[in-house]
């Protein structure tokens, strides 16, 4: 599969996270002669939060982590992924398999099976093969290492085109605080916490419940804002393991905080640009709405409108299409108090196009890679930015044929 047109150069290096290592092997779920099942293992002190798909039809893995990720505990703990299979809509042997890795890695590993937590990505509805991943657990183990991260990036991939990281260290009582993520996601990318799964570690000290509160905070201005096509997986996984290997307790530090938002949003992005079959980046900008969430249903309806993503795609400045997303999307509006504009082209203005527009403008400028829409509602200050790509042939193509 040809690498996204809007993938970064290189996958970024990404700090050591003390306390966490890693390990990746073929195990042949479903792809051949590729690593396809990811572990990290994580020291003792480490606490865990996570964020997960809302989908009535969540997998088995996300339910087993739903119910273990408000724990206490903060004992050695585990991390296993694999692709190819997601686990999902394959009833009771779902849990059969993952009661049994879990198992099987807390028995390799020497920890308690309810600080194992398991994520699946990659076709829907066929039992996972998991006495693969238990045959290659001994391996897995004996190839732990803390400077593994990029190769479990890239054991997680399915339909991706590029493997996702990113970092920040931030200083905090004098002392260097690291934070390393990864993630997946290219289509069926709607979360709703998309075949997503995102893994953030860090050395940063900081309780499960602080923890998992401000995840939840952050999620909400970042993959709660991005779309690729509207579906919300039965997989999407967010965890965030803090070790705390750096002694710096940074409950309540605004720093802390600043630098987790930028590797969300970093990497949230990174999804977007690696969406299936994308050619342009999108942000959707609203302002002037009746409230925050008025304003991100109205750039979702935008950035999940087929008509708007193909225009895009056809670098067709077609902004009915945007009115018509505005009017569709249940949010409070006014035609006549309505502006939008492409980049700092001015489109329409009370009611009607403004005078000042040209369609050669416009069409200058969808040609470019990356795009954005500026919508004013000119109600209230209510306001959301909403991340998208476009859509075409291409993503007709990878999903027509997904499970061939």
């Amino acid at each position: 599969m040809k690498r996204s047109p809007l993938a970064p150069a290189r996958f970024p290096d990404l700090p050591v996270i003390e306390g966490a290592r890693f390990a990746t092997v073929a195990a042949g779920v479903r792809y051949k002669d590729r690593p396809d099942v990811m572990l990290a293992e994580l020291a003792e002190g480490t606490t865990i939060a996570g964020v997960f798909t809302r989908s009535a039809t969540r997998a088995a893995p996300v339910l087993d982590c739903e119910a273990k990720i408000d724990g206490t505990g903060t004992g050695r703990a585990a991390i296993l992924v694999n692709s190819g299979n997601a686990n999902a809509f394959t009833g009771a042997a779902g849990e059969a398999s993952v009661n049994a890795v879990c198992s099987g890695v807390a028995e390799t590993l020497g920890i308690d099976p309810d600080r194992v937590f398991t994520s699946s990505t990659g076709v829907i509805g066929e039992p996972l093969p998991h006495d693969k991943v238990l045959s290659k657990l001994s391996e897995l183990a004996d190839g732990l290492a803390p400077n593994g991260i990029e190769m479990a990036a890239r054991a997680i991939m399915t339909t991706d085109t590029f493997a996702k990281g990113a970092m920040a260290e931030v200083e905090i009582a004098g002392k260097p605080v690291r934070i390393a993520g990864i993630a997946k996601g290219s289509g069926m990318i709607a979360p709703d916490m998309a075949t997503m799964l995102v893994y953030i570690f860090t050395d940063a000290m900081i309780g499960q419940a602080q923890l998992q509160t401000l995840l939840r905070t952050l999620t909400d201005q970042t993959f709660n804002c991005i779309t690729v096509d509207s579906d919300t997986s039965t997989s999407d996984t967010l965890l965030c393991a803090a070790t705390g290997a750096s002694g710096v307790d940074v409950t309540d530090s605004a720093g802390f905080t600043k630098a987790l938002h930028d590797v969300m949003l970093d990497l949230a992005q990174q999804v977007v640009r690696d969406g299936e079959g994308a050619s342009k980046f999108i942000e959707v900008q609203v302002g002037g709405a009746a409230s925050d969430d008025e304003a991100r249903q109205v750039g979702l309806a935008i950035a999940n409108s087929p008509l708007v993503k193909t225009a895009i795609a056809g670098e067709d400045p077609n902004w009915g299409r945007i009115v018509m997303a505005i009017g569709k999307s249940g949010a409070r509006a006014d035609r006549d108090l309505i502006t939008i504009h492409f980049g700092d082209t001015l489109v329409a203005e009370k009611g009607w196009v403004a005078p000042s527009y040209s369609e050669e403008a416009g069409a200058s400028y969808m040609k470019n890679d990356e795009i954005v829409i500026a919508v004013d509602l000119g109600l209230a200050g209510g306001m959301a930015t909403v991340w998208t790509c476009d859509l075409t042939h291409d993503y007709i193509s990878i999903n027509a044929d997904y499970r061939s």
